[in-house]
């Protein structure tokens, strides 16, 4: 039975991951501080410690004999970083650094990690992973580094690495993230409660939006394939995208609702007009193939809708925290 460590978790992908690996017959061991995760996110069978990977005593709580690490714990939004920058930054590059040397010690045979088609920037889709890249915030500048990162310490140390690079991730297992959950989740969320949600511009914009479980699918046929890359980079998405007035009819459609958005001028410095991933690499190279479309996994999210809305985050005046 393979040994996996999951650095981050009890978070959003982390407890998807997680729980789809015990369920697989992984033994599967857990690391969060609980900042952006909760334990009740977690199956039975999963192994819990609560501890900070920038510290790597504590860090060592979790043993060793790892086969793989999985490295989710991160600042895993741009607004986390309008607010907390030093922290942010620190928490991604330093974090990163502190899991490769523990990884490292242990000899593990594997560490896949989280970064983000947001280093894309405004590069026209869809999006490669030979394209040149210019990170055009600072959450992306972090993932861009860790990537660079990988690449060095795979070759100085003959680690295998894989970072994958999301799409616009949704799914089961958001409500702890709130504000900082994605889209699909937040508009959900809003419509359910009565509430119309925020559109910034005029909704034209387009997402990947990606089902979790098929980012799950694709880190574990990572953890999986016998194929040797050194170190490696993956897009990870759908197949198609769709505008977010588009995401706002699906939702009213999937609820039974007729709830009309409002628009108003962007307060972001900068965000991207159109996403859409070329899957073109990790189909040929580990035969991912999209599996959850978005009716369907709008669906999944409506059944698990808990029965009073009030249970839910209030996200709908978003416009006011990200323009205070």
């Amino acid at each position: 039975m393979a040994k996996v460590l999951v650095t981050g978790g009890a978070g959003f992908i982390g407890s998807n991951l997680s729980n789809h690996l015990v369920g697989a017959g992984y033994d599967v061991t857990v690391i969060d501080d609980l900042r952006l995760g909760k334990e009740s996110n977690l199956s039975k069978g999963v192994k819990f410690v609560k501890a900070n990977v920038l510290l790597p005593t504590e860090l060592k709580k979790v043993g060793s004999g790892y086969d793989y690490i999985v490295h989710l714990a991160a600042s895993s939004s741009a607004p986390l970083f309008e607010s907390h920058l030093i922290d942010s930054c620190h928490n991604n590059m330093m974090g990163y650094l502190y899991v490769l040397e523990y990884a490292r010690q242990i000899g593990v045979k594997k560490v896949l990690f989280a970064s983000t088609s947001s280093i894309y920037g405004d590069n026209p889709p869809p999006l490669s992973e030979d394209m040149e890249v210019i990170p055009p915030n600072m959450y992306s500048v972090t993932k861009h580094n860790m990537e660079e990162v990988s690449k060095v310490y795979s070759d100085l140390y003959g680690i295998e690495i894989i970072a994958f690079r999301f799409m616009s991730v949704y799914g089961l297992h958001e409500e702890h993230k709130s504000r900082f959950a994605n889209l699909v989740s937040q508009f959900l969320w809003t419509i359910y409660q009565g509430k119309s949600p925020v559109l910034f511009g005029d909704g034209r914009q387009t997402r990947d939006f990606t089902n979790v479980r098929d980012v799950v699918q694709g880190i574990r046929k990572g953890i999986e394939t016998p194929k040797k890359y050194g170190f490696t980079v993956f897009n990870i998405g759908s197949t198609k995208n769709y505008s977010l007035i588009e995401l706002i009819d699906k939702i009213n459609l999937a609820l039974g609702t007729k709830v009309v958005p409002r628009f108003i001028p962007s307060p972001l410095k900068w965000t991207a007009r159109n996403q859409l991933g070329d899957l073109t690499k990790i189909e040929t190279e580990l035969g991912y193939e999209a599996q959850v479309d978005l009716d369907a996994g709008l669906m999944e999210l409506v059944d698990n809708l808990p029965k009073n809305p009030n249970d839910l985050p209030d996200v709908s005046e978003i416009e006011k925290i990200l323009t205070k």
